[in-house]
């Protein structure tokens, strides 16, 4: 325990010094503005400041992501409050109470709260981070192929959910995932798959230029189809929070940071279900009921908290397991392999330093937002005056600039362009772009480890099945599929009813 307490202070000596923190600031800054604009999200934040970062030393490039990734989420709560439209997903359960406070002209009261939840829920989040995710990569060591495998079909089967509406087309656009990440020569014997004779093919479909075409290309094409104009409200009162009021709710801080780690640790479920749920549980305890979505400082307080606890909560299984819990921390995810560092069980054993690194960034991202939110909230808000049609063109260009830099390749602007195009008129159609990520990313994983656990057993599937450890998670992710199946559902609904019933009849009895 002590070693790993002077390992954490160390990562927090490695980062005060100045160029560390401008990284910090700076990635923090582009996450912000990414975020107060509608539209563009966390994912499309990391994803090209991936490109842009791809020169730097591993550390100060996964500093500004994570920094850039906890500023989106924190910018998304800008336009909530004063435009009425979540900047990102997860700022959609701030809507209604934060516009509301906005319209009886406390806007700058809903930012500084926001701004006061936001920081020291994620201060919770990184207390979690630091705990859990050592002990969890611990366990995770005893993982072999056959373990490995089921891991990665297990992230995969979460993308059902990660979209919310239809599972099935989160399903297939996972499986489009998987096969993109199939092209090019295989690991083992490096013999060609789906290159169709084309050389260019040979390498596969890079990472970087497939998912700034499904985020960046797309989301400019999404936006300039359909134009929004919003009045912005008045920003009158002052944005410095009243620290009297913030611990006068400390207890819904508090929960809702516990709840947005504990969704967060859930692979597929995003940032907006710990927003949600702890906006539910704030509700569900409060004495003034009637005053939520009317502008209530609790609901905006518990949905804030919520949305960026879950952040930490996320990068948890992301770096012990490999299994990225959002779209956000899985493009964050297949940033850390390109800069060499492969997130999973061995990950404390190949870069034991790194969580504790993360701890310390996470942190600095935290705090950055708390500098921003309180001194740099009204010059921010003229962003929101720049008109789509000059924005747009720009995040174009740095979307081809971005694709051609990670390999100086042409082939792979002509990649970024068509999985851009392609990725739109999915979108048209309600399919989301998230899955595609979990599949490009856990691909590789789940083809390697099947062929190595095959190599293994000799070409018998029989140690998949009979391996305590592969069982278990056998079972877990044949269960996650069924419960998509409406009989299967029901019936599983009844049985956990007849328990809780039983239960509460049992407690009943012996008051």
């Amino acid at each position: 325990m002590l070693q790993g307490l002077a390992d954490l202070g160390n990562a927090y000596l490695s980062f005060m010094n100045p160029l560390t923190l401008a990284y910090g600031l700076g990635g923090a800054f582009v996450g912000i503005v990414m975020g107060i604009l509608p539209g563009l999200s966390a994912t499309l934040a990391i994803a090209l400041l991936t490109t842009l970062t791809i020169k730097l030393q591993t550390n100060d490039a996964i500093l500004v992501l994570i920094c850039s990734y906890v500023g989106a989420l924190y910018g998304g709560s800008r336009t909530a409050i004063l435009l009425n439209i979540p900047g990102t997903a997860a700022n959609a359960a701030s809507c209604a109470d934060g516009y509301a406070l906005a319209k009886q002209g406390q806007a700058g009261r809903a930012i500084g709260i926001a701004t006061s939840g936001a920081f020291v829920s994620t201060l919770i989040g990184v207390i979690c981070l630091a705990l859990f995710t050592p002990l969890l990569a611990e366990v995770a060591l005893s993982f072999g192929a056959f373990e490995f495998f089921w891991l990665a079909l297990f992230g995969v089967t979460m993308s059902g959910s990660i979209v919310g509406g239809d599972p099935l087309k989160g399903w297939l656009m996972g499986l489009l995932g998987l096969f993109i990440a199939q092209v090019g020569q295989e690991s083992l014997y490096a013999y060609n798959r789906f290159t169709f004779g084309w050389d260019d093919l040979s390498g596969g479909i890079a990472l970087i230029p497939a998912l700034v075409g499904a985020f960046g290309l797309a989301e400019v094409l999404t936006t300039l189809a359909d134009p929004i104009e919003r009045r912005i409200a008045d920003l009158t009162d002052s944005v410095l929070p009243r620290w009297r009021e913030v611990f006068q709710y400390r207890w819904t801080v508090l929960r809702s940071g516990i709840i947005g780690v504990m969704t967060g640790l859930l692979p597929g479920v995003g940032e907006d279900a710990g927003a949600w749920m702890s906006y539910a549980a704030a509700k569900a305890v409060s004495k003034e009921k009637e005053k939520f979505g009317k502008g209530s400082i609790d609901g905006l307080m518990a949905a804030e908290t919520g949305d960026m606890s879950s952040i930490p909560g996320h990068i948890i299984p992301c770096l012990a397991l490999g299994i990225p819990g959002s779209a956000p921390s899985a493009v964050l995810m297949a940033a850390m392999i390109i800069h060499g560092v492969q997130p999973g069980p061995m990950l404390m054993i190949e870069h034991p330093q790194f969580i504790y690194h993360v701890v310390a960034m996470t942190t600095l991202a935290s705090v950055t937002i708390l500098l921003f939110g309180l001194f740099g909230v009204r010059p921010l808000l003229h962003i929101l005056k720049v008109r789509r049609n000059i924005l747009m063109p720009i995040v174009y260009l740095l979307c081809v600039v971005g694709a051609f830099a990670t390999a100086s390749r042409l082939f792979d602007v002509y990649a970024m362009l068509a999985i851009g195009i392609g990725a739109f008129f999915l979108r048209r159609r309600g399919y989301e772009m998230a899955p595609l990520v979990l599949g490009l990313v856990l691909g590789p994983l789940l083809d390697k480890s099947l062929r190595r656990g095959l190599v293994l057993s000799d070409g018998s599937i029989v140690p998949f099945f009979t391996r305590p450890i592969a069982l278990a998670f056998a079972a877990v992710t044949i269960f996650t599929i069924l419960l998509y199946v409406p009989p299967f559902k029901r019936a599983v609904r009844r049985v956990t009813g007849g328990a809780a019933a039983g239960v509460k009849a049992l407690f009943v009895r012996r008051a």
